[in-house]
């Protein structure tokens, strides 16, 4: 007996014949991905000197490597960069949520491209190993400038802790200004004390404002205002652009209370919409009126000298740290003194001790 659905035109209903047909296994269209280039150091260096943005980017997930091979090499490409380096305006970002810092970026960045400047955005983000990288969110929301052709996006390394992430990021600011980048934006996207680590390696650092909350200094700590370099309020636009003034104001008086900063700079405070790209053109100058300002009287150049001496202080510090938490008889005795400790048979200083003297 001849069933409907057995005529040639619908073979394909067949199930048993259906399954004899299988479609290949791979992808005929797919092709084998190319196996990244392993770099000598010179081979890093060269390209670096010469503004090859895939060297650079190579070079920088070198830095960004926990592997010890990687960091010896990594050590190596720095040191040979770093006389080609220094010659960048480094600019530390910061500001609360929902301040509008992507696009104040994308917009300043783009207005600075535009200007025949190479502008890399580095960030800071030491919550990024349990985010998962946020700022990869920030790279998206910066539509213009991460395929700008001046433009090195690059997201926060997942280095676990602030000392770690702020090394690295410290160490791929040598690295872009040896490949001639003229300006560096550095961008906290953590909070706390990521600020802290941003200004340790900017030489100004902008605080991004939001107007209208209505508590825009309750909002801050003192420690923020007091290392700013000068603040954006940003959204100054439509029906915003009075609550901004009014906080301008605010802001202004503010910073009255403050002592005066050791650059004998006074900090401004600058209206803005990123948005709207309104007033970022003076948000630039006065970014550009300090450097100048800072360069005449020579605090630039000392606030610099001061930094790196910070950075060999934090990198001894991270290194004891780290030696510490790695040798396999602290990490037996750690586990056996927690256990003392819950039941009362040793002090916590008793214990530091003790383990501070293990050889």
């Amino acid at each position: 007996m001849h069933h409907f659905e057995e005529n040639p035109e619908f073979e394909g209903l067949n199930i048993q014949k259906a399954l004899k047909k299988q479609p290949p296994v791979l992808n005929p269209y797919f092709t084998k991905a190319k196996k990244r280039p392993i770099y000598s150091t010179d081979d890093y260096v060269k390209g670096i000197l010469a503004g090859n943005i895939a060297v650079l980017s190579q070079a920088v997930t070198l830095v960004e490597s926990s592997s010890e091979v990687h960091y010896a090499q990594a050590q190596e490409v720095i040191e040979k960069c770093l006389p080609y380096a220094g010659k960048s305006l480094r600019v530390g970002i910061t500001g609360v949520p929902g301040a509008g810092k992507s696009t104040f970026i994308d917009t300043l960045g783009m207005d600075i491209v535009n200007s025949g400047k190479k502008l890399a955005v580095l960030a800071i983000d030491p919550s990024s190993e349990r985010t998962k990288g946020s700022i990869l969110g920030d790279k998206t929301r910066m539509e213009r400038l991460s395929v700008a052709q001046n433009a090195f996006v690059r997201p926060s390394p997942s280095a676990g802790s602030l000392g770690g992430v702020a090394r690295k990021t410290r160490e791929t600011i040598i690295l872009c200004e040896a490949a001639g980048f003229d300006v560096i934006f550095v961008e906290t996207v953590g909070v706390g004390q990521s600020e802290t680590s941003v200004h340790s390696m900017v030489d100004f650092f902008l605080l991004l404002q939001l107007a209208g909350t209505g508590d825009e200094l309750q909002g801050i700590k003192r420690g923020i205002m007091e290392m700013a370099d000068g603040i954006a309020i940003n959204k100054c636009d439509g029906n915003n652009t009075e609550r901004a003034q009014v906080a301008k104001s605010n802001f202004k008086n503010a910073l009255h209370l403050f002592p005066m900063p050791p650059s004998n700079w006074t900090v401004q405070v600058q209206t803005c919409s990123a948005k709207e790209n309104i007033d970022i053109d003076k948000v630039w100058k006065m970014v550009e009126d300090y450097r100048d300002f800072t360069q005449k009287n020579g605090y630039f150049l000392q606030k610099r000298a001061r930094q790196s001496k910070y950075w060999l202080y934090e990198t001894i510090n991270e290194h004891l740290k780290n030696n510490f938490y790695r040798n396999p008889k602290i990490e037996k005795l750690l586990a056996e003194y927690e256990q003392k400790l819950d039941n009362n048979q040793i002090s916590p200083f008793i214990a530091a001790q003790k383990l501070l003297t293990v050889r």
